[in-house]
């Protein structure tokens, strides 16, 4: 056929085809498919791909189209997506909002203000390799510190800083990242510390409060009156006070610089295991944000001393564990954790954790929570509720108020960040006079 013949043909058979009914276009089709050969049936097949499977980010949509379509994929999805084209890896790179939600659902804490999408994919992809290792339970490694002769009874972390105190009559500052001990003074026997660039102050089976110098390791400060063993200390420079808590179940409330006591505290019916002096941070009836408030627990009960006035906050048998923030008070029990609001001290949540009996709480944040039992040490997504990883533990030595262990790095329960995932996360005192530390490992 001419080609002039040809087009003749072809326009009127188009014209006379577009009349056609769905139905008969689609029987004309299947004829003339059956009339074709191998050539036009390859023909058919390379063509029909371009004209069914749409390059919709080829078609130069406007990147908020895109970047909404985007959005209904996983991030596993588009990592892949990333691989189509260069043009397909441009416009996915550059979707700020996509890769900051996927670190958000995997509990990484967000700056707003960076709005660079290449970053937050290697944020992304960092995050990713961080939430493998804890899965596969690789996230972490160990170390010792070895330098005290007797038990380890007293532990208290600080900006990469670990204070023990013993029954070999001293005190220690070691520097968690090199090992390295800072300072060692001659104290009394510790049963609890805390301590600032100047000082420890140190609670002891004596029942005394004594404050410190570490340049000198001289006492600078007694505090006597309590008549059972001192089991946790807490100060605020600012306020000139410090707190103590005691096995002869009071708590004294001390003039720091001037070692007199100004107030005990009495109403516990247990040995008091600990005591907190916390700044609040909501309104309530009887606080106000900035206000001091001062915490003390035994193993049956939390009491809240805002003012002169007591308010309990009763549980079930709650582990020598607490936590308050200036919002929240969280501890454990045989039941699971609670959560109290601070403001109206109802009650806001109760997370069970029905697989494992005992897990005591060693630290809580907006993202993560921290637990441990006799074996293991445990990571818990407080989102889900589920333990998302956990790492054995030696066998430490053990304590009925539980004061030979605690929390490291606190930061990365708030939700990790690429950079806060690092130095230590648990240190407990051993048998053999040393202090097993948990610390996090180096991103591979």
């Amino acid at each position: 056929v001419e080609r002039k013949d040809f087009e003749t043909w072809l326009d009127n058979i188009s014209v006379t085809f577009l009349s056609l009914t769905d139905l008969q276009k689609n029987e004309t089709l299947d004829h003339l498919i059956s009339l074709s050969g191998a050539v036009q049936l390859r023909h058919l097949s390379n063509n029909l791909e371009t004209l069914l499977k749409r390059d919709f980010l080829k078609l130069l949509l406007p990147l908020e189209l895109s970047f909404y379509l985007l959005k209904w994929l996983d991030p596993q999805t588009l990592l892949t997506c990333c691989l189509i084209s260069k043009q397909w890896n441009k416009v996915i790179s550059a979707c700020t909002e996509v890769w900051q939600t996927a670190c958000k659902n995997l509990g990484w804490q967000i700056d707003d203000s960076v709005q660079d999408a290449l970053h937050w994919k290697k944020v992304y992809l960092k995050a990713i390799l961080r939430m493998k290792q804890l899965e596969d339970h690789e996230a972490f490694e160990t170390s010792s510190l070895i330098g005290h002769s007797a038990r380890v009874y007293a532990l208290y972390y600080k900006d990469g800083l670990l204070c023990t105190g013993s029954d070999d009559l001293s005190a220690k500052l070691w520097d968690v990242s090199t090992g390295q001990c800072v300072y060692g003074i001659q104290t009394h026997t510790c049963a609890a510390v805390k301590f600032d660039e100047q000082k420890p102050v140190t609670g002891s089976f004596d029942n005394t409060v004594a404050c410190w110098e570490w340049s000198s390791g001289a006492r600078t400060q007694h505090f006597r009156g309590h008549t059972g063993a001192v089991f946790s200390v807490d100060y605020n420079d600012e306020l000139d006070i410090l707190v103590s808590g005691s096995a002869d179940f009071t708590v004294k409330v001390w003039a720091l610089s001037a070692g007199t006591c100004l107030n005990t505290l009495t109403g516990h019916t247990e040995w008091v295991t600990k005591v907190v002096l916390q700044k609040c941070k909501v309104k309530s009836l009887l606080h106000s944000p900035g206000d001091y408030i001062l915490l003390s627990a035994d193993k049956y009960e939390i009491k809240i001393w805002p003012i002169g006035r007591e308010i309990n906050c009763k549980s079930i048998c709650l582990q020598p564990r607490l936590h308050f923030d200036g919002k929240y008070i969280v501890c454990s029990s045989a039941l699971g954790l609670y959560q109290w609001n601070f403001a109206s001290y109802d009650i806001l949540r109760v997370i069970k954790t029905p697989e494992i009996a005992n897990l005591a709480l060693l630290g809580f944040g907006d993202i993560f929570a921290l637990l441990f039992d006799n074996r293991y040490l445990y990571i818990m997504d407080l989102r889900t509720e589920s333990l998302i990883s956990r790492w054995p533990l030696p066998e430490y030595r053990k304590s009925k108020r539980g004061s030979s262990f605690l929390a490291g790095e606190a930061s990365w329960l708030n939700g990790l960040d690429g950079h806060n995932d690092t130095g230590l996360v648990f240190p407990t005192s051993m048998p053999d006079h040393s202090i097993h530390l948990v610390l996090w490992k180096e991103h591979g």
